[in-house]
This record gives C-alpha cells, sequence and structure tokens, in this order.
C-alpha cells in the first residue's frame, strides 16, 4: 500500500458513528499519553552531556559513557515518541481502531510488567523501577477499562436500533 493511498473505512457504521461521553475519555488519556511520549523526540538528539548529567541528577550512577549506550538511549527515545504518534492515529479515528483496543491495553500492561523486570535486572533505583513500571500496567488498565465502557456504549446505541 503506498502511502497517498487513501485508506477505506472498514465498514459504514463507522463513518456516521457518535462519539460517546466514554470515546471522549479514551481520547483524551491516548492523547496525553501521546503528548508525553512526544517529549520523547527531543532526547534522542540530546548532548551526550545533557545525558550524563540528568542521569547524575536522577541519581542513576554511573551512566556509561559508550557508544552501545548512547545508540540505545536515542532509540529508545524514537520508540516512545513513535508511540505517541500511534496513540494520535488511534484517538483520531476511534471508530476505525476500537477493535485494537482491547490489545493496546494487553500489551500496554505487559509492557509495564517487562520495564519492571528489566528494570530490575539492570538495578535501577527502585523508585524508577515501581515508577515506570507501575505507571504504564495502570496506564494500560485505564486504556481497557476506558475501552471498555466505550465499546459498551456502541453496543447499548446498535441495540436499541
Amino acid at each position: 500500500m503506498c502511502v497517498d493511498e487513501p485508506i477505506e473505512k472498514s465498514n459504514s457504521e463507522n463513518m456516521s458513528e457518535e462519539t460517546t461521553a466514554a470515546d471522549r475519555w479514551l481520547i483524551r488519556f491516548l492523547q496525553m499519553v501521546g503528548v508525553f511520549t512526544l517529549f520523547a523526540f527531543p532526547a534522542a538528539v540530546m548532548p551526550e552531556s545533557w545525558m550524563i548529567r540528568i542521569a547524575q541528577w536522577l541519581t542513576i550512577k554511573p551512566f556509561p559513557s559508550a557508544p552501545l549506550t548512547f545508540y540505545l538511549a536515542r532509540n529508545l527515545s524514537l520508540i516512545y515518541g513513535f508511540g505517541g504518534i500511534g496513540l494520535f492515529v488511534i484517538a483520531n479515528d476511534l471508530p476505525r481502531y476500537r477493535p485494537m483496543i482491547r490489545w493496546l491495553a494487553i500489551g500496554t500492561i505487559g509492557f509495564g510488567v517487562m520495564q519492571g523486570v528489566v528494570d530490575g535486572m539492570s538495578s535501577l533505583p527502585i523508585w524508577w523501577t515501581l515508577g515506570e513500571s507501575l505507571s504504564t500496567i495502570m496506564g494500560g488498565c485505564l486504556i481497557a477499562w476506558l475501552g471498555r465502557r466505550s465499546a459498551a456504549s456502541h453496543q447499548e446505541r446498535h441495540v436499541g436500533v
């Protein structure tokens, strides 16, 4: 598929679907997380000396001054940033992507669990490990809950039709 080819809606109902209050909460949450993850893009081009100083300020010592370390940090920032773009895409066309919300939630929860494991293996401070992994897990749970409410609100509307 070429980038400039139009993408068709999955069905005609999605084109005329009304946005419910549950949809708006889900959309706002996805957009909010998307905004925060976009802040990772500047970190991808941040000077190495800044990365080292920030790590020291966060009491993550020592920050290895090696090409592979900076490569991994920069690429992780890019991945987070592009993840934020994906959340905006989903939020801006929720009717089309609603079936993906459950999988987004499951993936986010799994990612949070793995963050905890990886952070623990990396000997990061406990406040970092808990803050990063638990906030990701809670975010995934919130996406799941909001997604269920959003889907239920549309099922109720279609049952009455």
